[in-house]
């Protein structure tokens, strides 16, 4: 069965969005320096292609596709790669760009999770945001991995990853650590 990773940028005060949200800003103010890593150097771009290149699905939910589908285009979050995109939402939207790689789900997680599985065929599964979708799938015990992209900034403000997720500790075990300049990598083995 595949791994069912949460893939995620993150400031040091555990946010994933700044605040000062707007329809041409999504990320907040100065939010965009979240990403800013996956683009910056040799090693940080060497890390993201090898993430790309073990992906086989992702997950997210509507909000993350309505505020970032005209970056994506129809190739979605991965660009030339084209892996399938599962958006989890109460209804699927009246257009979606031909030939996207987008599939709308609105059965629930577990439904997502399950397309997802069987697009990603021996690859990883991401999910990749927002915050309430992440909170639902640890919640739901769900997660194998946590995959931190941890970007040396403070917000104070904005949208935050972790908060109340229903469910008891999550003991976590740490796997892998790639110290950068623009981000340390942290990835997290969920203790089941």
């Amino acid at each position: 069965m595949n791994t069912l990773v949460l893939d995620i940028s993150i400031s040091l005060d555990g946010f994933i969005t700044a605040g000062g949200q707007t329809p041409d800003q999504p990320l907040g103010q100065g939010g965009e320096r979240l990403h800013a890593w996956a683009f910056g150097d040799e090693q940080n771009r060497e890390y993201t292609e090898r993430s790309v290149g073990g992906l086989g699905a992702l997950i997210t939910g509507r909000k993350n596709y309505e505020d970032s589908l005209r970056w994506w285009g129809a190739d979605g979050p991965t660009g030339p790669a084209r892996r399938p995109l599962i958006v989890l939402t109460h209804e699927a939207p009246a257009e979606s760009p031909e030939n996207g790689v987008y599939t709308f789900v609105t059965t629930g997680i577990e439904d997502a999770l399950a397309q997802a599985r069987a697009a990603a065929g021996d690859g990883i599964v991401a999910v990749m945001g927002g915050a309430n979708v992440a909170r639902q799938y640890l919640a739901a015990g769900l997660v194998d991995e946590i995959s931190l992209h941890i970007v040396p900034v403070v917000f104070g403000d904005g949208v935050r990853l972790f908060g109340r997720t229903g469910a008891e500790h999550i003991e976590l075990e740490q796997v892998e650590t790639v110290p950068t300049d623009a981000a340390t990598h942290v990835r997290y083995r969920v203790l089941k």
